[in-house]
C-alpha cells in the first residue's frame, strides 16, 4: 500500500523529472556534430603515418636518381606522398614532417656539393633547405585543389608538380636539376615529348602514374599506415576517387600516345653527317686547377691531348671551361694606353710597362691561334677573359673561338652565372654571404651580354657549320640552352651546341653523371646535338634523340698511366676521372622542334594554375564542414 501511494502521488511531476533527466543524460553522453568536429580538429592522428609516407616517397625519389639511378622507381615515387593529399584530416605536425623528410632527402641528393671545398657545407645545407620547401608546398596546393575545389588528384598532382618545377627553374637564378622526368633518360621513346613541352612533359607523365595508383589505394591501407583516427568520422577522412577505372584508362591512353609519339619521332629521324669534333678532357681537381704551380702541367696535358687528336682530322677541337691557364686580354676598341693606365689597380701602376704589355701583346690569342693552325681545325677554348673598358676592367668566364686561317674570331661570355659559385648577390649589403663560398677577396665574374654562335668552314670541302657554346651549368637550364640554340645568323638554329664544363669541384661524384643526364634533355628539346668537353668528365656526344653516343675514337690515360680504349668500364658506366680525348662525327638533326619555337608554354600554364591554388589556399576561408544526414539525426 505504501508503494502504491508513493507511485500514484504526483504522477505528472514524476514523468517530467524522468524525461528531464533522460535529456540531461543524452546531452552528456551524445556529443553534437559540432562537438565531434571540434574534437576531430584538435585531436588529430599521430604523425607516425606521415613520417612513413613522406619518408618512403623521399627514399624512392633519392633512389630514382644517381648514384643508384633506379629510374623505374620514378613511376611510383610520389604514391605515398599523394596518400597524404587524400587525407581530409591532417595528422599532427603534418607539413613539418613532410618538410623534414624532404630536407633529409635533398641533403642526400646534393651531398656532392660538400666535395668542392669545406666552405661549401653552408651552401649545401642552404640549397637543400630551399628546394625541400617545394615538397610541402606541393602537398598544400594539391590538398587545396582536391578538398576545396574538388579537382581530381590525377589532374591536380601533375599540374602542381610541373608548376613548381617551372618556378624552381627561374627563382633565385634557377635550379633545374633533379626533375622527376630526368629519371627516364634511358627510355628514349618516352622522353621524345620534350620537343613539345620540354622535360616538364616527362615529369607530368610520371606524376600522373603515381596519382592514378594513389587514387586506387583503399581506406584499409591508410588505417594500416596509422593515418586515421578511431572515431565515428573515420569513414569520411579519405577522399574517394570517382570512377577509378576511368582514371586508369585515361592514363593508359596518354601513356600509349606519348610512347607512340616517341617511336614515330625516332623513326623519322634522318641524321646527316656533321663536323668531326675532338673533345679534350683533362683530369684536374679544383685544388690543382687553382694551384699556380700546376698551371704549366695543365697546359701541357691539354696540349698533348690536342696533338693526339690531330691524326683523326677533327674540324673542331674543344677544351673545357677555363682550362687555358692564363687570362685572355681584350679591350674595348679604341682604348688608349692612357685609358688603360687609368683603370689599372694600385699595384699595377707600379709596373706600368708590364700592365700595358699584358693588354697590347695578345699573348693568349697568339698562342691559341698557333695551336689552331697546327691542327688545321677550329678551336673552342674555355678561358677567363679580362676585358678593359674606360669604366674599368671586367672579368668573364668565356669560350674563345679560333680559326686556323682567321685566327682569334671572338668569344662568348657566360650569361647565366652560378649563384655563390660565380657571383655573390648583395655582397656589399651582406658581406657575410662570402662564407657560403670557397672564395675570398673581390670574388666574382661579370655577366655576359648575349649568346653567340661561331661559324666554321672547312675550306677543303666547302662545308660549314655553326656552333653555339654554353658554359658549365648553363646546359642544365632549359631557357638558357633554348636561347643559345637560336643564336645562329638571323635567329636560325645552330648546327651543334658545345658545352665547356669544369666539374673538377665534384671529382668522381654522382654530380658528373647527373649533370650529363640533365644535358641530354636539352638536346631533345631543341633537336640539336651537343658536344660536351668536361674537366674530370664526363665528356660526351649527345644526338637529337638524347642518346649518349659511343665516340669513334677514345684514348684515355689515368693517373697510373693505365690506358683505356673503351668509353665505358666493365660495369657499363661512362668513364670519368682520367685524362682523355674523344673524337666523333656529330650527327646533324634536321627535325624541327615545337618547344624551340614556343618555349615553356606548358610549364608556364602549370605555374599559373599552381599560383592560383597556392593563393586561394592561403587567403580564402575554408568551406564549412559538410554534415551527413546520419550526423544530423544523431
Amino acid at each position: 500500500m505504501t508503494t502504491d501511494l508513493m507511485t500514484d502521488s504526483h504522477p505528472a511531476e514524476s514523468v517530467e523529472q524522468t524525461s528531464s533527466s533522460r535529456k540531461k543524460m543524452r546531452k552528456n553522453l551524445e556529443p553534437t556534430v559540432q562537438d565531434i568536429l571540434a574534437r576531430a580538429k584538435t585531436n588529430r592522428p599521430s604523425a607516425r603515418g606521415t613520417w612513413i609516407c613522406a619518408g618512403l616517397s623521399t627514399l624512392l625519389l633519392w633512389a630514382s636518381f644517381t648514384p643508384l639511378d633506379w629510374g623505374a622507381l620514378g613511376w611510383v615515387a610520389l604514391v605515398p606522398l599523394l596518400m597524404l593529399v587524400r587525407l581530409e584530416m591532417r595528422t599532427e605536425g603534418f607539413y613539418r614532417v613532410i618538410w623534414a623528410t624532404s630536407f633529409l632527402g635533398w641533403l642526400g641528393m646534393l651531398q656532392w656539393m660538400r666535395l668542392g671545398d669545406a666552405a661549401m657545407y653552408p651552401a649545401w645545407f642552404a640549397l637543400a633547405f630551399y628546394v625541400s620547401l617545394y615538397v610541402p608546398v606541393f602537398v598544400f596546393c594539391c590538398r587545396t585543389a582536391l578538398h576545396r575545389w574538388s579537382v581530381p588528384l590525377t589532374l591536380a598532382a601533375p599540374l602542381v608538380w610541373i608548376g613548381l618545377e617551372y618556378f624552381r627553374a627561374h627563382l633565385l637564378t634557377g635550379f633545374s636539376w633533379y626533375y622527376l622526368g630526368h629519371t627516364q633518360y634511358r627510355w628514349l621513346e618516352i622522353i621524345q615529348i620534350s620537343d613539345l613541352v620540354g622535360v616538364y612533359g616527362v615529369s607530368a607523365l610520371l606524376v600522373l602514374s603515381s596519382a592514378v595508383i594513389a587514387s586506387l589505394i583503399p581506406v584499409s591501407v591508410f588505417d594500416k599506415c596509422s593515418l586515421l583516427m578511431d572515431t565515428r568520422l573515420e569513414r569520411g577522412t579519405v577522399t574517394e576517387t570517382r570512377r577509378p577505372l576511368l582514371h586508369v584508362a585515361g592514363f593508359l591512353v596518354i601513356f600509349a600516345a606519348v610512347l607512340g609519339y616517341g617511336y614515330q619521332r625516332r623513326s623519322a629521324a634522318e641524321f646527316k653527317p656533321g663536323p668531326r669534333v675532338a673533345l679534350i678532357q683533362g683530369n684536374f681537381t679544383s685544388s690543382l686547377k687553382h694551384d699556380p704551380n700546376e698551371k704549366p702541367n695543365i697546359f701541357r696535358t691539354h696540349d698533348a691531348l690536342t696533338h693526339m687528336s690531330i691524326e683523326h682530322h677533327p674540324d673542331l677541337i674543344v677544351w673545357p671551361e677555363t682550362m687555358f691557364p692564363e687570362p685572355l686580354a681584350d679591350k674595348e676598341p679604341g682604348m688608349t694606353d692612357e685609358q688603360l693606365l687609368e683603370v689599372a689597380p694600385t699595384e699595377a701602376r707600379m709596373h706600368e710597362a708590364d700592365w700595358l704589355k699584358f693588354w697590347n701583346d695578345n699573348w693568349a690569342q697568339d698562342i691559341l691561334t698557333t695551336r689552331s693552325q697546327m691542327a688545321n681545325a677550329g678551336m673552342m677554348i674555355g678561358v677567363q677573359t679580362r676585358y678593359a673598358t674606360p669604366e674599368g676592367v671586367k672579368t668573364y668566364n668565356s669560350a674563345a673561338f679560333l680559326h686556323p686561317q682567321l685566327g682569334y674570331s671572338g668569344r662568348y661570355d657566360k650569361v647565366h652565372r652560378v649563384i655563390f659559385g660565380e657571383y655573390i648577390p648583395l655582397k656589399e649589403t651582406l658581406p657575410g654571404l662570402h662564407s657560403l663560398t670557397p672564395f675570398s677577396g673581390d670574388f666574382g665574374i661579370d655577366k655576359g651580354d648575349s649568346f653567340r654562335s661561331f661559324k666554321y668552314q672547312d675550306l677543303a670541302t666547302g662545308r660549314e657549320w655553326t656552333f653555339a657554346p654554353v658554359i658549365c651549368f648553363e646546359d642544365t637550364v632549359p631557357r638558357v640552352v633554348r636561347a643559345a640554340a637560336q643564336s645562329g645568323p638571323d635567329g636560325e638554329t645552330v648546327d651543334c651546341l658545345v658545352n665547356l664544363t669544369n666539374d673538377g669541384w665534384f671529382h668522381g661524384s654522382s654530380e658528373l653523371d647527373q649533370h650529363l643526364i640533365t644535358a641530354t634533355f636539352r638536346a631533345v628539346e631543341c633537336r640539336t646535338p651537343i658536344a660536351r668537353a668536361v674537366n674530370t668528365g664526363i665528356s660526351a656526344f649527345i644526338d637529337g634523340d638524347g642518346a649518349i653516343l659511343e665516340p669513334e675514337v677514345f684514348e684515355g690515360v689515368d693517373d697510373d698511366q693505365t690506358e683505356y680504349d673503351t668509353f665505358r668500364d666493365e660495369s657499363g658506366h661512362l668513364r670519368k676521372g682520367l685524362n682523355a680525348m674523344l673524337v666523333h662525327e656529330v650527327p646533324l638533326d634536321p627535325r624541327e622542334s615545337f618547344y624551340l619555337k614556343h618555349g615553356d608554354w606548358f610549364g608556364q600554364s602549370c605555374g599559373f594554375g599552381t599560383m592560383l591554388l597556392f593563393l586561394t589556399g592561403i587567403f580564402l576561408r575554408k568551406r564549412p564542414a559538410r554534415v551527413t544526414p546520419e550526423q544530423k539525426a544523431a
